[in-house]
């Protein structure tokens, strides 16, 4: 039987209800239970796919395909369960399936409203099971309050009354303000909060009290009182150094206890915590230090790039060595030398991104990082702005560019565009053909998910991976075009992963440097910090190798 545990926030956005409820899959999983997480978003896109970056971080791309929040990213790494479309939703695609019910005629003419229909829409959401799923995580976006948010604290209230006593747990994460003016923590935003909460007829079981520093305890006595949960419920949340210590931090706060307690569970499991403590210690105890410039364009908002980031920690823990990461506005290159910016760095990485901004400044650094022979790993676009720095300086071919960028901004004052990266009209997936054109709408329209891959024998990927087949997560709509691939190869180029039917590129690297490797999709996405990929973990090492010759 499936318990459920909902995990809500006051106060303000942004506290980490993500990484408490990826924490608390793992606890639980040490403890020996099966977990499943998801997220209940109140916007009303119907998806993250078309966000910006800087409104909402990255977009966490799924094995089927799904484009997600990015705590989704937070529940895979933690607890190594792979997330699928089931497990992210939002008001758009709640109301989008209400509407379409409707349509179809499926509500028998009743007048549709946010109670029963929608809600109910919700619950069904929720209530989808998968197998050896002893707890469902459910996290709900924003803040209690939120009008948007509303219809979703309605039906998790409904959902808990239905499934009766011991089958439902409500975590509530808020905010308790130190203030230095009085030298004084304040209990009182999480007090109205809770009685907001309470406003809607949920009253949480467990408060965790994110804060600057450890709530004393007379603070959580007083929460405790006040709030009318127990006094071992109010879990104390301090700013941490590595987000990997949450939970061990967690468990010695007693949260896993807490919620078992909750459900009215005894004699349970002990918890087995001996590879997060092993990946606390490395963490805190690197045997050394690499520099890794980071050439981007929404290098401004650190979820932008979260995978990437966490990926390059999980490289540096299988190194044993603490990785500083430089990020850099590719404009900046359009402009000035890379140089004196890249110089002392110990690697260079591109990530994925769309549009032209910044496109010349990313090919720039490609190329520094080909002649000067610094390790460069270039994801999704990082390697196609590597292919189109290699079609330019090594075959002469000045025009060259990508189908996705205009003419304006192409150096030399070119005429004509001759397109090295093309828009992907067609492809396989799951032996099917899939056709696509430019007028298509924008959202979920990509080459999306995991695809196979084939590796050529004896790479440098190949030796990497430990195989010659893999399977990697996706999500562009430009594409290498194939045609180059002879002519790149006699230059050095090896195209050492195709797709299966030879048509697309999908891995580049070139034979006489030390580590030069661009990849079509995104290893960042199936990185764990027990379990580093492969990719980033040989990134690391070729950078670990620069570093002892600068």
């Amino acid at each position: 039987m499936t318990r459920y545990i909902f995990i809500t926030g006051g106060v303000v956005s942004s506290l980490g209800k993500g990484l408490t409820s990826a924490a608390l899959g793992a606890l639980l999983q040490a403890r020996g239970y099966g977990v499943r997480l998801r997220k209940l978003d109140p916007y009303l896109n119907v998806d993250p796919g078309t966000l910006s970056p800087f409104e909402h971080g990255e977009v966490f791309v799924t094995d089927d395909g799904a484009e997600t929040d990015l705590d989704i990213g937070h529940y895979e790494r933690f607890t190594g369960v792979a997330a699928s479309a089931l497990d992210s939703t939002s008001s758009g695609r709640i109301y989008q399936s209400v509407l379409e019910k409707e349509r179809q005629g499926e509500y028998l003419g009743d007048t549709i409203q946010v109670i029963p229909h929608v809600t109910d829409e919700i619950k069904r959401f929720i209530s989808q099971e998968f197998e050896n799923t002893d707890f469902m995580l459910c996290e709900l976006g924003g803040t209690v309050g939120d009008i948007e948010g509303l219809p979703f604290f309605e039906a998790i209230r409904q959902f808990a009354q239905d499934k009766g006593t011991n089958n439902c747990v409500f975590i509530h994460v808020t905010l308790i303000p130190y203030l230095d003016v009085c030298n004084e923590i304040k209990t009182k935003p999480t007090q109205h909060s809770v009685k907001e909460l309470r406003s809607i007829g949920i009253s949480p079981d467990i408060l965790v009290c994110r804060s600057n520093l450890p709530i004393p305890d007379k603070e959580r006595n007083k929460i405790a009182l006040f709030c009318n949960v127990k006094q071992n419920a109010v879990i104390s949340s301090p700013d941490l150094k590595s987000i990997y210590e949450a939970p061990t931090l967690y468990h010695e706060q007693g949260l896993d206890l807490a919620v078992l307690n909750a459900f009215g569970l005894e004699n349970v499991p002990e918890a087995n915590l001996k590879k997060w403590y092993e990946v606390k210690n490395r963490i805190a105890n690197p045997e050394g230090k690499v520099r890794v410039a980071i050439v981007g364009k929404y290098t401004g908002l650190d979820d932008a790039y979260k995978s990437i980031s966490e990926a390059l920690t999980h490289g540096g823990i299988a190194n044993h060595v603490e990785v500083e990461t430089k990020w850099i506005q590719a404009e900046v290159f359009e402009e000035e030398d890379p140089a004196p910016y890249l110089t002392g760095c110990h690697a260079i990485l591109i990530p994925g991104g769309f549009g032209k901004r910044g496109s010349e400044g990313k090919i720039k650094a490609a190329g520094f990082a080909r002649r000067n022979r610094i390790p460069y790993f270039g994801i999704c676009l990082g390697m196609q702005m590597a292919v189109i720095e290699l079609v330019r300086d090594v075959l002469g071919i000045d025009s060259a560019g990508s189908e996705e960028f205009s003419l304006e901004g192409i150096e030399n004052s070119v005429e004509e565009l001759t397109p090295v990266i093309f828009y992907l009209k067609k492809w396989i997936q799951n032996g099917e053909k899939v056709t696509r054109t430019s007028n298509d709408e924008m959202g979920a329209t990509m080459r999306l998910g995991a695809y196979p891959a084939m590796l050529t024998e004896g790479s440098l990927v190949a030796e990497i991976y430990g195989s010659n087949e893999i399977s990697e997560r996706h999500r562009h709509r430009y594409e290498v075009d194939i045609k180059y691939k002879d002519r790149l190869e006699k230059e050095g180029v090896v195209f050492s992963g195709l797709s299966p039917d030879g048509n697309l590129p999908e891995i580049m690297e070139i034979k006489n440097h030390p580590w030069f490797v661009g990849v079509q999709f995104h290893p960042e996405l199936k990185s764990q910090p027990f379990s580093p990929h492969p990719l980033f973990a040989g990134f690391i090492e070729a950078a670990i190798k620069r570093s002892r010759l600068v």
